[in-house]
């Protein structure tokens, strides 16, 4: 393909879409073409606070009334496993049908911490708390008509990355890279694996795939030399972002594409296509071999839902997506008989 930008993006009426981490950098504009296009977007942030004023700006910025409710702000700490149900519980007390989720919050390359369950914060942030996510909403993105998907946003660092099972949390040793490495490995290793679950349950109507923004300029390289304290770093770092870095908004577009554009294949890999994979337009791409190891995502599914306490039945998703279809293929007919 060749210089996909969001005009491309199909209209999007009448579907909802999740975005975690929507209230900046490349979730903020996924969100905006998303609400353009005409979809709801439910925006998952940490701080709801900081949702609503993002939710704002984009009303503003693309000319919407301030009480237009094609936004919805809620509460989803990642870092933090009973948020994360709360959210999805209350999400799917409110919404009949989800089109899209879209695991793109994320953290980066910061000092050792950990979550509120006790988990490696890049870890537990970017690979497990989007994993029980996609776990407790699974059934009803299945269940939606039509085609629905599962977007999970990784990072060139997944090449670096190791699956380290005996130090998941990085407790004997840890590094801020290498953490984030293996953060960004364990997203492809889901996204494929649910992927090849997903066909192997005959679901063909739920697509997982996977992406990745390049080297895109957002707040998120600050935020470890902010937590760091170093100045030196920080100044560095928005140094390279100015020189190396493309805008939020094209970075948010393998995103984009991911989410919406036909055609997307369960298990493909979206990045841009320019220089070094760093910046440019989106298009299909391979991730490295490590991230294909289905040894590696078996087990690794196994530890997450161990560590989550979250389980994936996919009989049961298959007959949720079947009843999905049954429902879907009735208000046809109501439709054929009411013209």
């Amino acid at each position: 393909m060749s210089n996909w930008t969001a005009d491309d993006v199909p209209d999007l009426s009448g579907q909802t879409i999740v975005v975690t981490g929507a209230n900046s950098g490349l979730g903020f504009e996924a969100t905006r073409v998303f609400v353009r296009k005409g979809a709801t977007v439910v925006m998952a942030c940490r701080s709801t606070d900081r949702g609503e004023r993002a939710a704002t700006e984009i009303r503003q910025l693309e000319g919407f009334p301030t009480d237009e409710s094609v936004l919805d702000v809620r509460e989803c700490d990642l870092g933090d496993l009973a948020s994360v149900e709360s959210f999805a519980d209350d999400l799917l007390a409110d919404y009949e049908g989800i089109h899209v989720l879209c695991n793109n919050a994320g953290v980066m390359a910061i000092p050792r911490s950990e979550t509120a369950d006790g988990f490696e914060t890049q870890f537990g942030v970017n690979h497990l708390g989007h994993f029980a996510l996609t776990g407790h909403l699974l059934d009803r993105i299945v269940a939606t008509p039509g085609e629905t998907r599962v977007v999970s946003h990784s990072s060139g660092a997944h090449q670096g990355g190791e699956i380290d099972f005996d130090d998941l949390h990085h407790e004997d040793s840890y590094g801020k890279w290498e953490a984030y490495g293996q953060s960004k490995l364990a997203n492809l290793l889901f996204a494929y694996e649910l992927q090849r679950r997903l066909s192997a349950a005959g679901i063909d109507d739920t697509v997982s795939a996977a992406c990745h923004p390049g080297y895109a300029d957002t707040s998120l390289q600050a935020r470890g030399p902010k937590e760091e304290g170093s100045t030196v770093k920080l100044y560095a770092m928005r140094a390279a972002n100015a020189v190396l870095g493309q805008s939020a908004e094209m970075g948010a577009l393998p995103l984009v594409h991911a989410a919406t554009a036909p055609g997307v294949d369960g298990g493909s890999y979206i990045g841009p296509g320019g220089l070094f994979d760093m910046r440019g337009y989106p298009e299909p791409q391979r991730s490295n071999d490590r991230s294909y190891d289905e040894d590696i995502a078996d087990r690794l599914w196994t530890v997450s839902e161990d560590l989550t306490g979250v389980t994936y039945d996919f009989d049961a998703l298959a007959d949720a997506g079947t009843a999905g279809e049954a429902g879907d293929e009735t208000g046809d007919e109501a439709a054929s008989a009411a013209d």
